[in-house]
């Protein structure tokens, strides 16, 4: 799909990291400002949380969710759903500006008409990391995932279809999206611990918005 896509090579702010897999350098920066303002609401009404993991682990990654289902992990396990378990409430709906962001930047990659029903906001503090996992709660594998990366910056581990295979390591900025999806859908990846800064408009933070489409 991608190769079809960019059939010469592709332009310099896309990096290809697999068949199916790329970083779209700096696509979110021009709607940073309405990124952030999304993000404080959709927050204000599900504020950030720590999920305990089925072992009985505190992830050190607080997350929130916009969209129609939630992704949400206790004793229980991981699953997706519609009720914030906070609140006793939906979760809240999802901005027109991530829809929009995720359905651009997934064109871009070569899958259009992306409609992701799940938005997962995750927020690193320094030290904050993201271990190798694959996303395989979705019910359908057949759409990619979007993530966006804002504040500072991060080291992606992009690995293959088994958690022993070797990772490339991908350094991430303030305003890149990753996408991957078709052939590179299930493969590992995970994020390095966030290295002590501070970010002009996110202080000693990182955001990261994950699209998924889950039915």
């Amino acid at each position: 799909m991608i190769d079809d896509l960019f059939a010469d090579s592709p332009p310099d702010w896309c990096e290809v990291l697999a068949p199916g897999a790329m970083v779209l350098r700096g696509f979110a920066l021009p709607r940073v400002p309405d990124l952030l303002q999304a993000i404080d609401a959709v927050t204000a009404d599900a504020p950030f949380r720590h999920l305990i993991t089925p072992g009985g682990q505190r992830m050190s990654v607080a997350m929130s969710n916009a969209g129609a289902l939630g992704w949400v992990s206790d004793r229980r396990g991981y699953r997706y759903d519609a009720i914030d378990p906070d609140s006793g409430r939906r979760w809240p709906a999802m901005p027109r500006a991530f829809a929009q962001l995720a359905l651009d930047a997934a064109g871009e990659a070569g899958f259009d008409g992306f409609t992701p029903e799940a938005c997962l906001i995750n927020r690193y503090a320094i030290g904050a990391r993201l271990s190798l996992h694959q996303d395989k709660d979705e019910l359908d594998y057949d759409h990619p995932i979007v993530s966006v990366s804002l504040g500072l910056p991060a080291v992606f581990l992009f690995g293959g279809f088994e958690r022993s295979d070797k990772q490339a390591r991908v350094p991430i900025a303030h305003g890149d999206v990753v996408v991957w999806g078709g052939p590179s859908r299930l493969r590992y990846h995970g994020v390095l611990p966030i290295k002590p800064g501070s970010h002009p408009l996110l202080g000693e933070q990182r955001i990261n918005l994950t699209f998924r489409k889950v039915r």
